[in-house]
């Protein structure tokens, strides 16, 4: 009797040829969500070229405005809102003596000051002095330690060589490498808002916030607020019709209580109507901003770029 032929090999065949098929499709699947994926994110990156080049663009004609000597400070040219291309422009002129610059106050050897402002932000007596002589050490031509200052042998410990550099800071920055300034950084992450190493030198009583001015006036920020009130006028706001700037030095130190011919030492950290100005640019297209940094000398004369940067913003 004849068996029947069994179809156990085939029905095999055809399962695995089966799952094959399913395996190619996933794999093929895969590979297109893949190249879909790929092909989104060139597109993302395009775009966001696209835009940056954009933003950094607009904030360059926002640096052009801002640079022009017949532009106010309250002009509404400085800020322009484009919704219909999603793109806006927002510039800012400040004095840059509205912070302090520390080279001024480093050379004039001014550690009292110094040593307030650290102080201030909540730095211990003793860490204040040392960071004051640290300072001073790396401003200084010479090799002499001050009392609680650095030279070349304690940065030399730190595995630091050719420190300090024994001149002026170039830039702000630089003082992020003087001993002590970690704390510093720690206090006060905005440190930076408060120094300068472009302005003619001292402290505008015109410009600078009432903080700053508690500090080099010796009295407390409550008190020195009557000075930029004073001088925003009647509308409380900076920079419109109705503002009273100070004519001298003297004038605004007499609201504090202080007589200027009696408090050299004070008179002698403040001054009216520096020429530097802090040109910010910021720009938007899309979803990229840019900004551009810069501090001009003399910008309603015979303008001198001092200082150029250039920020991605996240």
């Amino acid at each position: 009797m004849r068996s029947r032929p069994s179809h156990q090999p085939n029905s095999r065949r055809q399962g695995i040829a089966l799952i094959a098929v399913l395996w190619l499709i996933a794999i093929l699947s895969i590979a297109a969500i893949t190249t879909l994926r790929v092909i989104s994110f060139d597109t993302e990156i395009t775009t966001a070229k696209v835009h940056g080049s954009r933003a950094l663009q607009l904030a360059e004609m926002g640096i052009a405005i801002g640079a022009n000597p017949v532009v106010k400070r309250n002009d509404p040219i400085l800020h322009r809102v484009d919704e219909e291309n999603n793109e806006e422009i927002h510039v800012t002129l400040t004095s840059e003596s509205a912070r302090y610059n520390i080279n001024t106050l480093v050379l004039a050897e001014d550690k009292t000051l110094i040593r307030s402002i650290f102080i201030q932000w909540g730095m211990e007596l003793d860490n204040a002095q040392a960071l004051t002589d640290a300072l001073t050490d790396w401003v200084d031509g010479d090799e002499e330690v001050a009392l609680n200052g650095a030279e070349v042998e304690e940065y030399t410990k730190m595995g630091r060589i050719n420190q300090p550099f024994n001149r002026p800071f170039y830039d702000i920055e630089e003082m992020r490498l003087v001993r002590g300034m970690n704390e510093m950084e720690r206090l006060r992450p905005d440190w930076r808002n408060w120094f300068t190493v472009w302005s003619s030198g001292t402290l505008d009583l015109n410009e600078a916030d009432a903080e700053l001015i508690s500090v080099a006036a010796e009295v407390t920020p409550e008190q020195a607020y009557i000075i930029p009130e004073t001088v925003r006028g009647t509308d409380g706001i900076r920079n419109t019709e109705d503002d009273v700037p100070f004519q001298d030095v003297a004038s605004a130190l007499s609201l504090l209580g202080i007589d200027a011919n009696t408090r050299q030492d004070i008179a002698q950290r403040f001054t009216m109507n520096d020429t530097t100005t802090r040109i910010n640019s910021t720009a938007r297209s899309g979803d990229s901003k840019r900004r551009i940094i810069t501090i001009v000398k003399n910008r309603t004369g015979k303008p001198i770029l001092l200082s150029r940067t250039i920020e991605i913003i996240p």
